[in-house]
């Protein structure tokens, strides 16, 4: 009898059987994962973004090595959780106070917090189909529900948590005038679990100044965007200065790691106990060590390269599919996207819901797999890539996608 629930323990993970066989990772190194076959996959999930140096990167390898001999999990303070902190907080300007978690959701749920604790108001708005973590208080109006969609004549609303429009600006006026108890907007750089839905030129610093006028906090949930366009918060690139930002993934490489930062103003509410955090496992120096060295390996990487490969990998999908007659498209930028059946990408959810085409992206993942490219199994899934995606892997995934293209029209 099987003992783990449903085979995993995260939903996302699931993947469906390919002639008869359940997929299994053995091993991954670099842009790669191997089966338990020992077949070779280019691997364009990367830990649903979270190992963007690639798997096993050997420099935050070796000081996760390091830590772990000098013990995984003391009860007391270490240098090691100050040195993380500073690397951390050299690359996210004036955001330059850090508290260690362990996920993305905890740190999104410290920040509500630590808002409802600095306003001494209640409600927390976050984007309609954004996905800010899997607890409770946020997990509400995720792509897929039938309350992201925003189509009842009242704001859907769960607790203390309000939906709001994404990239509608008439939408967040409408909302300051029927709420006056906002702590904060959880805002997004991308609407990545939507499927990569671009913010439209000017929202993010619309709604942020439209926050701040009436007297709520901005959080900036980069947990997926973070250090993904740069080496820094996605936010800063586009010209926005939030007042907290959530980020994870990419600062550990695949290690369980996520930190909430903040101004010295802001955070001050924990020196003086405004706001109580814990947690056994925050800061834990194989976490800290990961962060350290990942920072001093993401100062080197040639973010316009990758770029310009990620781009060049977009159009390469759209080409191969025109060739076989097909309209596809992608939204997103090179080192993170999606790929949609027809001529024009969404430029909000409603949009996406529309397009989205669940037998077509289901198609296109089996087929890369066939090809050896594993990819996310989901409607609003994303491409990614690492830093350790070479040529030899850029060429196999483009390969791949030619068959994929050709196996819609044999």
């Amino acid at each position: 009898m099987q003992h783990l629930v449903c085979g995993i323990s995260s939903g996302g993970r699931a993947v469906p059987d390919l002639d008869g066989r359940r997929f299994l990772v053995a091993n991954a190194q670099g842009p790669y994962v191997w089966d338990d076959l020992g077949r070779r996959y280019v691997d364009t999930a990367l830990g649903f973004g979270a190992t963007f140096l690639g798997h096993t990167d050997p420099v935050v390898t070796d000081a996760i090595r390091k830590a772990l001999e000098k013990g995984s999990m003391p009860a007391y303070a270490h240098a090691l959780e100050e040195e993380a902190a500073a690397s951390l907080a050299a690359h996210t300007q004036d955001l330059t106070k850090v508290v260690f978690l362990n996920s993305g959701s905890e740190a999104v749920h410290l920040a509500c917090r630590t808002a409802r604790a600095l306003t001494g108001r209640q409600k927390i708005v976050k984007m309609a189909a954004g996905y800010d973590g899997w607890f409770d208080e946020v997990a509400f109006g995720n792509a897929g529900s039938s309350e992201a969609t925003m189509s009842m004549n009242n704001r859907p609303s769960k607790g203390d948590t309000l939906l709001l429009r994404f990239n509608d600006c008439q939408d967040a006026e409408l909302l300051f005038q029927e709420c006056d108890d906002i702590a904060a907007i959880v805002l997004e750089p991308m609407m990545a679990n939507a499927g990569c839905i671009l913010v439209d030129p000017g929202y993010l610093q619309f709604v942020s100044s439209l926050a701040r006028r009436h007297g709520a906090l901005v959080i900036m949930d980069e947990v997926l965007m973070g250090f993904r366009r740069h080496a820094g918060l996605a936010s800063h690139l586009m010209g926005v200065n939030p007042d907290l930002a959530t980020v994870g993934k990419a600062i550990g490489n695949g290690v369980a790691v996520a930190a909430l930062l903040g101004t010295p103003e802001l955070m001050s509410a924990f020196e003086d106990q405004r706001v109580n955090r814990a947690g056994t496992y925050n800061g834990n120096p194989v976490a800290c060590a990961a962060v350290k060295a990942a920072m001093s390996v993401l100062d080197e990487v040639d973010y316009t390269a990758l770029n310009t490969a990620g781009e060049s990998l977009r159009r390469h999908a759209v080409e191969a599919f025109a060739r076989v007659g097909m309209d596809v498209c992608t939204s997103g930028y090179g080192t993170v996207f999606t790929i949609w059946r027809g001529k024009d990408a969404p430029s909000n959810y409603r949009e996406a819901v529309q397009r989205a085409d669940a037998d077509f992206t289901a198609k296109l993942h089996m087929e890369l797999r066939r090809n050896g490219v594993m990819s996310m199994y989901s409607t609003y899934g994303r491409h990614y890539l690492s830093s350790r995606h070479d040529d030899d892997a850029l060429q196999q995934w483009a390969d791949a996608l030619e068959h994929a293209a050709q196996s819609f029209v044999d």
